[in-house]
């Protein structure tokens, strides 16, 4: 049974959101601020943590790069805030999904599952070491390393690298990407633009100008050697 922990400091929201979790099968715990959700998943760790960006004290972008620099334990921010910063933002603090409120529980779940099958493992069918300059992809042993050196990626990055390694030199589009790597039919594609641009921090030697992961536009992302 898969735990799910919930930040939330509206105590009616988490609560309902809690017993709703429990309904679709969940083990949830919650927390009302940013420090008690960091204490909370250190001291026993969930699968999943669902975080509010307005939260007292430490605000949940704080809360999201504190939690990711413990563990790549699956991230996802539930929050009334639908701008475009604040998605974008908390993407790359570190986030792997965002979903706005009013929640719908049954897409929140099925969300839940797909997070949790993409944790478990990186590629159904994966590829062998692959290198791109100096830059070398090693699916089965979940490595990543460039000129040598070990370069870490989370999960979502990882399958994101793979994926388009798979198919380099091939122009995948956003919704493809969504369809892979998130295994969303529906979704929002601006959560593929942060993390290839956070990918492009870690891999290329200018991510401005980006050599290896490089934007087709108007059609996708495509890897190349």
């Amino acid at each position: 049974m898969s735990a799910v922990l919930v930040i939330e400091d509206d105590d009616g929201i988490r609560v309902s959101l809690m017993l709703a979790l429990e309904d679709e099968g969940y083990t949830v715990r919650g927390a009302g601020t940013g420090e008690g959700g960091l204490h909370a998943q250190r001291s026993q760790p969930a699968d999943t943590v669902l975080v509010d960006l307005m939260l007292p004290g430490m605000d949940g972008f704080e809360t999201i790069r504190q939690l990711r620099r413990d563990d790549d334990v699956p991230i996802v921010v539930v929050s009334a805030r639908d701008d475009t910063h604040d998605i974008v933002a908390a993407l790359e603090a570190g986030a792997d999904d965002y979903v706005t409120k009013p929640v719908a529980v049954k897409e929140l779940s099925a969300r839940l599952r797909a997070l949790r099958r993409r944790s478990r493992t990186t590629l159904a069918e994966p590829i062998p070491a692959l290198r791109f300059g100096d830059l070398e992809i090693v699916a089965e042993a979940g490595e990543v390393r460039v000129a040598g050196d070990a370069v870490a990626l989370t999960r979502t990055e990882f399958r994101l690298l793979c994926e388009l390694a798979e198919h380099s030199g091939r122009v995948l589009s956003r919704q493809q990407l969504l369809q892979q790597v998130w295994e969303y039919d529906f979704g929002d594609e601006r959560i593929v633009d942060v993390h290839v641009g956070r990918l492009r921090h870690k891999i290329e030697t200018d991510p401005r100008n980006p050599l290896r992961l490089v934007t087709v536009r108007g059609l996708g992302y495509k890897l190349q050697r």
